[in-house]
């Protein structure tokens, strides 16, 4: 995700780090190429190269805005749900080191390193959920926080995440049929790890439910189609100037069509996605100073703007 202050007038028509410029440049080249071919054709032939109205384009770049508009609407909601939700697993974790206080009141040095084993498990999870969304993160990332038995069924896994949290269940288990707490004290921890289950499910959703592919491929096919066609419309009327209005026509639809396509995937890799990977890490650092250490990383900064 990009990370920066509002840049001045000058830089805003510089800055090219999170924009949608580079995979557009291409695109809009294309377009100002063939427009300028289609006026300098249009003048040496105007037989061979006519020109036609320039109403129903009109109309058309009023429907294509429309189709934009709902599309990229429906992208950011896929993307402020997945905020949300990480943001939830933020404030259900460091809930999670709260109630488990009650395990070093209530059984002392056995307490202490079951809450220890707990916690660790929950800053697994996090990592494991960030692996699972992101499969080329560093699995070390997950397994430094398990023990060896553990490492090895986490790894052979088919949703490992799930298992983490299906461990959390069994130590609770564990312990409340060792009456370290109660049963309402059990619950109340049993839910927590339930919100933790919700919130892998809704970002399984997001991930494996992208906007339907057709009216994607709609939206694609009438932009390019637009733009290609746009300059037999005012050739006449623009004459050279044709190549510049439609490179920018070309700009504004295909770059909303690609910040669309990023938005559509909060936990990408690519500039405008989600930062899961230091959210993360927020959690771990946060977990940690749960459990009373004191030489603890710094949060996550960004690094060229960019926070990932």
């Amino acid at each position: 995700m990009i990370v920066r202050e509002r840049p001045g007038l000058f830089r805003l028509f510089t800055i090219v780090r999170g924009s949608v410029i580079p995979r557009i440049f291409p695109q809009v080249l294309v377009v100002f190429a063939l427009s300028a071919l289609v006026i300098w054709a249009h003048r040496a032939s105007p037989n061979l190269v006519p020109t036609v109205s320039s109403a129903p384009f009109a109309l058309l770049g009023i429907a294509i805005s429309i189709f934009l508009g709902f599309r990229n609407h429906a992208c950011y909601d896929r993307w402020w749900e997945a905020r949300k939700d990480w943001g939830q697993l933020v404030f259900t974790c460091r809930d999670f080191a709260r109630q488990t206080l009650i395990l070093e009141t209530s059984a002392g040095e056995p307490g202490r390193e079951a809450r220890k084993h707990l916690l660790g498990l929950a800053i697994a999870f996090a990592h494991a959920l960030v692996r699972h969304l992101r499969p080329d993160v560093d699995p070390s990332k997950v397994t430094s926080w398990l023990p060896q038995n553990l490492a090895t069924a986490f790894t052979a896994s088919r949703n490992p995440p799930d298992f983490i949290l299906r461990e959390i269940g069994g130590t609770l288990a564990r312990l409340r049929g060792d009456e370290t707490f109660t049963d309402i004290q059990f619950s109340m921890l049993d839910a927590t790890v339930g919100r933790m289950s919700a919130i892998l499910a809704a970002s399984e959703r997001i991930l494996n439910t992208p906007v339907p592919f057709g009216y994607t491929l709609l939206l694609h096919r009438t932009a390019y189609i637009f733009c290609f066609l746009l300059p037999f419309g005012f050739a006449d009327s623009l004459g050279w100037a044709t190549p510049f209005v439609t490179a920018l026509v070309a700009y504004t639809f295909f770059g909303l069509d690609a910040l669309g396509d990023e938005l559509e995937e909060p936990f990408g890799v690519l500039p405008n996605a989600l930062p899961i990977g230091a959210l993360a890490e927020v959690i771990e650092i946060n977990l940690r100073e749960a459990l009373g250490e004191t030489d603890l990383p710094a949060l996550p900064r960004p690094k060229d703007y960019l926070l990932m």
